[in-house]
């Protein structure tokens, strides 16, 4: 299937850069081809037209990731119960993310009836108070970050330690820096959709 992917990605990108000159010749001056305007047009809208529709059937359902903090480049639905290490993708809401909803992808860290805890303590950063360090049963996820890299504070979950509730998961990044339920707080399972790495 990826082969598959790969190659059809990389004839469509042929015929996309293909296309433009193919049509400037079969709609500008006649060149001396031995083909007509008309003939030449057909041939370029022939091989581009079904890369296209086969690209686009191949691809409904992939989401290409954009985001450093997860360790993929497209993702698509897996059907499933989510477990622990699955990418997840949902619509987040916050502040941070902007003024609208955003799609994110993310990972099943801490499952409900799992033991999480946040632990606060003196912060790394200067002029800082304290930065939450979570846990997952005995598991370090990771350490909220005072501010985000352009200076909006941040504000971090204070969870001391009790199980996940049922129907929530904690989420998490790949990266240390990422945007996470450190931030955010639990998500509940019915607004996730289970994911596979594709690339």
């Amino acid at each position: 299937m990826l082969r598959l992917f790969w190659l059809a990605a990389r004839s469509l990108k042929n015929a996309i850069f293909r296309f433009p000159h193919e049509l400037a010749l079969a709609i500008g001056p006649g060149q001396a081809t031995g083909r007509s305007q008309q003939a030449r047009l057909l041939i370029a809208a022939s091989i581009s037209l079904p890369i296209a529709l086969v690209v686009a059937v191949l691809l409904q359902g992939i989401i290409l990731v954009m985001s450093p903090s997860i360790d993929a480049w497209a993702l698509r639905p897996a059907p499933g119960k989510i477990r622990r290490g699955d990418l997840v993708s949902f619509t987040l809401s916050h502040p941070i993310a902007g003024p609208r909803p955003v799609s994110v992808t993310k990972r099943a860290l801490c499952l409900p009836g799992e033991m999480l805890r946040s632990v606060e303590r003196p912060s790394r950063t200067p002029g800082a108070m304290f930065d939450g360090w979570y846990y997952c049963g005995p598991r370090f996820l990771a350490i909220s970050r005072p501010a985000t890299h352009d200076g909006r504070s941040l504000a971090h979950l204070q969870w001391g330690e009790r199980a996940v509730p049922a129907g929530f998961v904690y989420l998490g990044s790949d990266h240390p820096d990422g945007f996470d339920s450190r931030y955010f707080g639990l998500v509940p399972v019915a607004r996730l959709t289970r994911m596979e790495k594709i690339l």
